[in-house]
């Protein structure tokens, strides 16, 4: 198991920087968003991340994904730099949700032959909002591809669906590539109800029920604190390294390769 952290929090940062912060927050691998608000861009990926992920493990950081588009740049610079998969979500668009499932399926049945090429996987992540939303969607959409699509479990976004973790991690068992750990809840507001992004012990999310679902599963691959929070009054660091600590402590792992 590596406890890692997605760096979005801190994009704009070099490779050697980066991963001097999230080591000394107690992570040992990062998932690296790879987009045009980033150090490194989709335009930039293939001669900038070999360099950028070398820096992150010299500072004894592992990076288990990024989190990018399906193009061939990415595929090349992942498998030139030695990251495991890309990380995508799933969108909807304004002609339905069953028109969206088939244009995400035809995009992925084309990426088969590049995540063959270059021997890096695609994983798919459920969103709520304006993207597939629940495990089981994501799971349909991957449904008959080959192994190396895996599904991105993410406990926010399964609570936030109205699903539990010992059904839906036990369902996408097979499939399970990431593991997201983050917490959420639906607060009412004067424009409605809005979705609030807060600490492990804030939100519908169950994170021992999480850990409970995944020992029954054998599950023992990248665990990624997902570093999202709505109320920004205490800083990103502060509030990631408390609930690393929450996981570590509810779950009696060391935050570091087992």
């Amino acid at each position: 198991m590596i406890w890692s952290v997605f760096t979005k929090p801190w994009a704009g940062l070099p490779g050697d920087e980066l991963g001097r912060l999230i080591a000394g927050l107690g992570f040992a691998g990062a998932e690296v968003p790879v987009r045009d608000t980033a150090y490194v861009t989709t335009a930039t990926a293939e001669a900038e991340l070999p360099t950028f992920t070398k820096q992150l493990r010299d500072e004894g950081i592992e990076p288990i994904s990024v989190a990018s588009d399906l193009t061939e740049p990415v595929f090349a610079a992942c498998a030139a730099s030695g990251v495991p998969m890309i990380r995508i979500m799933a969108p909807l668009g304004p002609d339905g949700y069953a028109a969206s499932v088939r244009r995400n399926r035809a995009q992925l049945e084309e990426s088969v032959v590049l995540a063959e090429r270059y021997d890096v996987e695609v994983g798919v992540q459920p969103h709520h909002g304006r993207f597939i939303p629940s495990t089981l969607g994501v799971l349909q959409l991957l449904d008959g591809l080959p192994d190396r699509f895996k599904l991105v479990w993410d406990a926010a976004h399964d609570a936030l669906a109205g699903d539990e973790p010992e059904v839906t991690i036990e369902l996408g068992a097979d499939r399970l590539g990431i593991v997201n750990l983050k917490n959420a809840k639906y607060v009412e507001t004067d424009e409605g109800w809005k979705t609030q992004f807060g600490q492990a012990d804030d939100g519908l999310a169950d994170w021992n029920a999480v850990h409970a679902a995944l020992v029954k599963v054998n599950y023992d691959g990248p665990i990624c604190l997902t570093a999202q929070y709505s109320d920004l009054t205490v800083s990103v660091e502060d509030r990631v390294r408390k609930d690393l600590q929450t996981a570590v402590t509810s779950w009696g792992r060391d935050p570091s390769r087992e």
